[in-house]
């Protein structure tokens, strides 16, 4: 088993030191003891040793062992897992306990359930029956962390801290009493006065204006549409008070003298809490991944969360803390994964920037929801393929040497904007598009040429790339088509497509009509967007980590797509076909409509500004239209693969100076490049990826 030198115990560059000796890449997984009896617990170590696990999150839901009635902590059984783990030198990932309170809790005080639109109220005898406003339940969170944090912030085991359990998971919005006190004591810190408030919603129409506070309520069910202004400004609220608990959580742990990184778990792409937001407050980025074995394409939804993760904290080291060792048991058909794919999905979290793969859970749980769930040790014992499967990935990663950066060294960005998303999913648009599977579609478009993608917010730095590719940014502050703009004007590339730049971050138009704030560099607006019948698609589930999505199927007479010619090539456009108005001269036309109502009019469109160029694309184009833009855009802007490869279900990504080769397709491919394989030093000129194969190389070439 590979061994180093002792070095720093933040687990989020290094990992785990047990007596000397320093895992590299953390591997674990949830581990539930309260589950099971205690003469299991010595065998379950046993089981760790011999998997390679050096840490396991524990207490996650273990409110109510901890604490069986208020005032009562019980703290023996807990103090002998730890004590256990930490003699096999198993690291502790601390839980909160937070994320489920017990039954005692909620009966005892009922007013801090949560409630729906319709004020049904959501009762225990599931998970995450709480209000995350509630005063009741807060105080009974910190006196449950307060006294945690104290009895285990300096315990030598424990190496991290994870504070509750995917915020919003099951429970996205709360429309309980005490989220209208909490969403009035927001507004009333963000706008100061009534009058800003109805300014800013536009609270004239339809009669809606405030006279005070308390007539304002959550974003409730209503005769008709909502106002776009309140939706938004609920939405921004959830993710706030969201972030709020784990803030509150954080401080409590760092409050008992822990030195530990305190994080939360996210899931990707995951619509109620905007990330971007949240990342600066977290010590290291956790995420909770479930690829569908029943999607052949899976892994590009999960290329894309794993960019998200890396992008969100720039050049610090994420960790992969929830993945199905096997099948999971939430989605209408459960399939198992293939042989080998759980191991190529684990690697291509470690080659996009993690330092950690770990599993939803140690052992599969006989009773309960999630029973049917695979665990690192599965109901049919370690005779079988999952064990087999989850000890070899031990001893690959621990061989793993410190792979430093997680530099993607990718040229190319797309930003994409949490509130842009929110906006979108209110009603009365023009036409319904979901932003949350079109973002994934771009980046997969990318990802199938092997061009290196990073994720941005908007208004983030983006002077490292050469091209910034901003899909349906609908919603755009002034503040990020300033950084746009400025990047177009040093030299940027500037893909722009549409549906974007036409509200302000109120959601209200500009004076001037659309792409207002953008203007300067694209040169063009709408007249019209031109909807067009949405395409049909099969739905698709949804989970943590899911990065799929579905468009509603939609029928009837109407024009459904409008095809552009771009450099002798047919691109379907869908969605929008946006009757272009060209404002300055300067602009070229690159390509036009060729079918449609719109037939001989612009559809894609350059202007140069500064020493860049902006473009701006008036139609959303299908899976093999973006790859057809992207492709001429990348090209335009001077970004080239970073390897050429024989099939597009080959991946290849870069870890400062590592690259990664995965193969996804089901069948042998055979890749030509050079370099230097990472286990061995051997130097190599070709390499024959078997299904779901990977190689690791540095000095590519």
């Amino acid at each position: 088993m590979g061994r180093s030198a002792p070095r720093s115990r933040n687990v989020s560059r290094t990992g785990a030191s047990h007596k000397g000796v320093t895992h590299l890449m953390h591997y674990g997984g949830d581990y539930n003891p309260e589950q099971w009896d205690e003469s299991v617990w010595q065998e379950d170590v046993r089981l760790m040793r011999e998997a390679g696990v050096t840490m396991v999150r524990v207490g996650v839901f273990a409110w109510a062992k901890i604490q069986p009635e208020e005032g009562v902590f019980e703290w023996e059984w807990l103090d002998r897992v730890v004590d256990l783990l930490h003699s096999n030198g198993i690291q502790v990932s601390m839980a909160t306990a937070t994320a489920t309170p017990p039954p005692w809790a909620t009966t005892k005080y009922p007013e801090m359930l949560p409630k729906d639109a319709d004020g049904s109220t959501f009762w225990h005898g599931s998970r995450q029956a709480y209000a995350p406003s509630s005063p009741v339940y807060r105080r009974l969170a910190r006196e449950l962390l307060t006294a945690l944090a104290e009895r285990y912030a300096h315990h030598p085991a424990v190496g991290m801290w994870v504070a509750n359990n995917e915020y919003g998971c099951h429970l996205n919005y709360d429309y309980s009493d005490n989220a209208a006190v909490a969403f009035r004591l927001w507004l009333q810190k963000k706008y100061g006065s009534l009058e800003a408030l109805n300014a800013a919603w536009g609270t004239m129409f339809w009669s809606q204006r405030y006279t005070a506070w308390d007539e304002i309520v959550p974003m409730r069910k209503a005769p008709y549409s909502l106002n776009p202004g309140g939706l938004l400004d609920f939405k921004r609220f959830t993710s706030d008070t969201l972030l709020e608990l784990f803030i509150m959580e954080r401080d409590i742990v760092k409050a008992a003298g822990a030195t530990q990184p305190v994080t939360t778990n996210l899931m990707g792409f995951f619509p109620p809490a905007d990330y971007w937001k949240w990342a600066p407050h977290l010590d290291l980025v956790t995420d909770d991944n479930y690829a569908d074995p029943n999607d052949p394409e899976t892994f590009r939804g999960s290329a894309f969360t794993r960019d998200l993760m890396r992008s969100l904290k720039k050049d610090v080291p994420w960790m992969l803390l929830e993945q199905a060792p096997n099948d999971v048991n939430w989605r209408p058909t459960n399939a198992p994964k293939a042989p080998r794919q759980m191991k190529a999905l684990s690697i291509q979290a470690v080659a996009r920037g993690a330092d950690g793969i770990n599993f939803f859970q140690w052992r599969q749980s006989r009773r309960g929801s999630e029973r049917f769930h695979s665990g690192m040790v599965p109901h049919a014992g370690t005779n079988t393929r999952t064990w087999r499967e989850i000890t070899d990935l031990g001893a690959t990663l621990r061989a793993l040497p410190d792979l430093g950066s997680t530099a993607s060294g990718a040229r190319v960005a797309i930003a994409f904007d949490w509130e842009a998303r929110w906006a979108l999913d209110a009603p009365d648009h023009p036409g319904e598009i979901d932003y949350g599977s079109l973002i994934p579609r771009w980046h997969a478009a990318l990802h199938r040429q092997q061009i290196l993608v990073d994720l941005v917010h908007p208004a983030e730095d983006v002077s490292a790339y050469d091209l910034v590719i901003a899909p349906h940014l609908y919603l755009l502050g002034d503040e990020a088509a300033a950084n746009l703009t400025a990047f177009v004007k040093r030299g940027g590339h500037l893909l722009v497509a549409a549906f974007s730049d036409v509200v302000d971050a109120d959601d209200a138009f500009r004076e001037g009509g659309f792409q207002v704030a953008l203007r300067e560099v694209l040169g063009v607006t709408a007249e019209e967007f031109g909807a067009l019948v949405p395409p049909v698609t099969a739905a698709a589930g949804t989970s943590a980590g899911d990065t799929t999505g579905s468009v509603v199927a939609a029928g009837g007479p109407g024009e459904n797509h409008a095809n552009v010619e771009l450099a002798g090539e047919t691109v379907r456009g869908e969605f929008f076909a946006e009757q272009l108005q060209i404002l300055d001269p300067s602009v070229e036309t690159v390509a036009r409509f060729s079918s449609g109502r719109l037939t001989g009019e612009p559809a894609l469109t350059s202007k140069t500004t500064g020493s860049g160029r902006a473009h701006y694309l008036a139609t959303i184009p299908d899976d093999d239209g973006m790859r057809a833009i992207t492709a001429w855009a990348a090209s335009e802007a001077g970004v080239d693969p970073v390897l050429e490869v024989p099939s597009e279900m080959i991946e290849v990504s870069r870890r400062g100076d590592v690259t990664t080769i995965i193969n996804f397709d089901t069948r042998a491919h055979t890749v030509s490049v050079g370099g230097t394989l990472l286990d061995s030093g051997e130097a190599i000129t070709g390499a024959t990826l078997e299904p779901f194969g990977y190689v690791m190389l540095k000095e590519t070439r």
